[in-house]
């Protein structure tokens, strides 16, 4: 049956039909293959020219802007595809409301939202003409506005699904598409300057994400209302936001991602829990030593804790409650005991913090090895306390022949950080292509030697699945740049420095007070969002105080991390609420020992550079 038939049908008086529904069940099969294939060709390319260069001494004509750009879509449809499963990351206040206030409410910070997409459109459309008067080549005679089609269609299916979720009623929703077309029209033929429209504007966006809109929303309608009313083209947001492609390590993002979601949707997580309870299961507290390791592994690949509680909660807590410990210390080991992850290559979080603050990904890298082994050691001791006294002394005995069993069927797994370091530290390779053949190398073993996952099936799911959470970073990432780029010029962070110089005398009590202010973020912000909102605030202040900026992106980490901990929008915490089927207060009351502990490793981080600058000194 071919796609014209399965559009439309035939009804009883043999006339066709249109079906909706298997238009829409077409459309999101298409926007999967396309995200799959462009992510599989990211990991492809790299690979294909090494091996091009290597032996034929050649190279494909102009790869890695090909690379980029396939970034850039990834990134963008991906945000489409998180707008369809409602992944979109958002403040999670609009879930405190019920009932009829909460339909006013989502009505209402939707209609913003659509107003800002339609805005974006505008100024994507604009954009793309431009380049396509220019007539730029990308490579193979592919011009670079054919690639640009892919903001437009974006912004077009996000604003459709914001919509789509916050009402059904065409009236309602008529109307706020006439909104969005007034709006348009308005920045089109009459830009206003004056201030008190300004703050009106800011503050609708504002209440619409405290509403629970997407935290894009905010950050592109500011950057649109702050640049609009200084007499700058709405169409330089998607130039900034095209800029990415500038940064040649933004492809290792989805690429280093893309392995953490292979090894999660295989049978890693069985395997390595068993390696590492065989290792330390003999031993006093040894399931908890097993369950951080695990947790702290799969956080530095997947780069989000939640992707850990989903994958080894199953796993982790079954053996701490045969090992004696309570459903509550489990549940709160599991919950954050994967925090030192983030902090560690090729965590996302660190890759990102890495980019924004430019600073090379080695020397965050080795930044980052011993302010996690110390959250790491923070995290197996309380693990190690709660375990029961009476159940200590039944721990097994040391039993070689499980130990080597199980570091052999895990041992093409345990290759994975040495192919990683060595890629990238071995100067053979750049940080793309050490990032495409870790996810090469994962996919080859996991398909074909475990043979765990199929290639027809599960790597594509793997692939949606991470470009889905790729595409919710990236978006705000690009629409942030345009509000970054507004800050500088109007040197807001000139002033900030200023204002923060004067009040605060010290950098020890400017670090204090950056913990402190951290903290808070991370109650209402999630990490990603904080960091690409914060950064180019943040690191300004940390160089008027001397600070080195790979232990200022430490500290910055290490404190977003404990927000994942935190109510009302910790995400280990839903996680855990969810997996578990428990209360979230119940899960709060859990962590909240373990959280007490990690923030005092947070603290000595902040409070002791050298953790953090001792290893990237080392390499200069």
């Amino acid at each position: 049956m071919n796609i014209y038939t399965e559009i439309f049908r035939t009804d009883g008086n043999n006339k066709m039909t249109w079906s909706l529904s298997t238009f829409k069940s077409l459309l999101i099969s298409f926007e999967d293959l396309v995200l799959a294939f462009a992510l599989s060709l990211m990991v492809v390319l790299p690979i294909v020219e090494i091996f091009l260069r290597a032996i034929f001494n050649i190279g494909i004509d102009n790869v890695n802007g090909i690379i980029l750009h396939l970034t850039l879509v990834v990134g963008t449809l991906g945000a489409a595809i998180a707008a369809r499963e409602d992944k979109l990351l958002a403040f999670a206040g609009a879930k405190l409301l019920r009932g009829k206030t909460a339909y006013i409410t989502n009505l209402f910070s939707t209609t913003v939202s659509i107003s800002v997409c339609a805005v974006l459109l505008y100024g994507s459309i604009t954009y793309m003409q431009f380049e396509r008067t220019g007539g730029v080549e990308l490579a193979y005679g592919l011009p670079v506005w054919a690639v640009l089609i892919v903001f437009p269609v974006a912004f077009i299916l996000i604003a459709y699904r914001l919509l789509k979720r916050s009402t059904t009623d065409p009236v309602i929703i008529a109307g706020s598409l006439l909104v969005s077309l007034a709006i348009i029209a308005f920045i089109y033929y009459m830009p206003f300057t004056t201030p008190v429209l300004r703050i009106l504007s800011v503050t609708l966006l504002i209440i619409a994400a405290i509403f629970g809109q997407p935290v894009f929303v905010i950050v592109g309608g500011a950057a649109m209302v702050l640049i609009w009313t200084e007499g700058i083209p709405i169409a330089s947001i998607t130039l900034d936001h095209y800029s990415l492609v500038s940064n040649p390590s933004l492809p290792a993002i989805p690429l280093f991602t893309l392995t953490g979601y292979l090894l999660a949707e295989s049978r890693a997580p069985q395997r390595l829990v068993k390696l590492f309870d065989s290792l330390f299961g003999q031993i006093n507290g040894g399931p908890a030593i097993a369950t951080v390791l695990a947790c702290t592994f799969f956080t530095c690949f997947t780069g989000a804790s939640g992707v850990t509680i989903l994958a080894l909660g199953g796993l982790v807590i079954p053996l701490l409650i045969n090992a004696g410990y309570s459903g509550k210390s489990a549940l709160g080991l599991l919950t954050g005991g994967g925090s030192a992850g983030v902090l560690l290559l090729p965590a996302l979080p660190l890759i990102l913090y890495a980019i924004l603050a430019q600073i090379p990904i080695k020397e965050m890298f080795l930044g980052g090895i011993l302010p996690a082994l110390l959250i790491l050691l923070i995290a197996a001791a309380w693990g190690i306390s709660r375990q029961p006294k009476t159940r200590q002394a039944e721990s097994r005995t040391f039993d070689k022949k499980r130990i080597f069993d199980a570091a052999w069927n895990a041992k093409w797994e345990l290759f994975i950080p040495v192919v990683l370091i060595s890629g990238m530290f071995s100067g053979l390779m750049t940080p793309l292509e050490a990032a495409a053949i870790t996810a090469f190398y994962t996919c080859i073993i996991e398909v074909f030697i475990y043979k765990d996952l199929s290639l027809r099936a599960d790597v594509p799911r793997a692939l949606v699945k991470c470009g889905l959470l790729i595409g919710g970073i990236l978006l705000i990432l690009g629409v942030a740049l345009g509000l970054t780029n507004y800050m500088v010029d109007a040197q807001i962070p000139d002033i900030a420095v200023e204002w923060v110089q004067h009040a605060i005398k010290s950098p020890w009590l400017f670090l204090l007070v950056l913990n402190c202010f951290l903290l808070i973020v991370g109650f209402f912000i999630d990490i990603f969002s904080a960091i690409v909102v914060l950064t180019p605030l943040i690191i300004p202040m940390g160089l008027a105080f001397g600070i080195h900026p790979v232990h200022l992106g430490i500290v910055f980490l290490a404190n977003l991390e404990l927000g994942y901990l935190t109510p009302p929008v910790g995400m280990n915490l839903f996680f855990s609420s969810a997996r578990f089927e428990k209360p979230l207060l119940e899960v709060c009351m859990s962590v909240i020992p373990l959280f007490l502990f990690l923030a005092v490793g947070v603290l000595v981080i902040t409070f002791v550079p050298w953790l953090s600058t001792y290893l990237p000194g080392l390499i200069k």
